[in-house]
């Protein structure tokens, strides 16, 4: 594997990466997926576990998915805070679709992607919640609070540790998990209320 992809990035590479797209800069697209491919990876690989073990979406499948759907809207994409949130909604967009896919496929939905309280980082119950109950309170959420339905995301949909969050937002790590505690308690009330 190409040592570039074990590298994280900082903020000012990807951001770069993303003038460069905007710029028409040619081979900036392939380099930014070079970039950001092995954090995103990775990511995904911690989100499929956590969502339900044995998952036939894989991770390497969840990454191209919403690397395909974020291509088109890359040059809009201004630094790396806002790709990863673009990144962040694109899995969940696939997600969701694969969630609605093998709903239809099990008329009743008795196959549908299950996740706990738990998996979403929400100290509360082990009640089961379907990924797209999970979507429905995050587009809730959104309409309130828009920077709070990213943090859900970010958590949720790639895993991110409220370290993480706090470096790529660069903001205090107590400005997030105050945030978190905020969001943590929205989610509980609107999915186990």
């Amino acid at each position: 594997m190409d040592e570039d992809l074990r590298r994280p990035m900082n903020a000012g590479d990807v951001t770069l990466l993303l003038q460069g797209i905007r710029l028409g800069t040619p081979d900036a697209v392939s380099q930014l997926i070079e970039a950001v491919y092995g954090e995103l990876r990775r990511m995904a690989e911690v989100k499929m576990r956590a969502i339900r073990p044995g998952h036939t979406l894989l991770p390497t499948a969840l990454v191209n998915e919403a690397f395909l759907r974020l291509v088109g809207n890359s040059d809009q994409l201004e630094d790396r805070g806002h790709f990863f949130g673009a990144a962040a909604r694109a899995m969940e967009r696939v997600l969701v679709d694969y969630a609605r896919q093998k709903k239809a496929l099990k008329r009743g939905g008795a196959d549908a992607q299950r996740v706990t309280l738990h998996d979403l980082h929400v100290q509360a119950t082990d009640s089961s919640l379907c990924v797209l109950e999970v979507h429905e309170a995050i587009s809730t959420l959104e309409r309130e609070t828009p920077d709070l339905a990213l943090l859900v995301r970010f958590r949720f949909f790639m895993g991110m540790t409220l370290e993480q969050i706090a470096e790529l937002e660069g903001v205090s790590l107590a400005t997030v998990k105050r945030r978190w505690t905020f969001a943590r308690a929205w989610l509980y009330d609107h999915l186990e209320g």
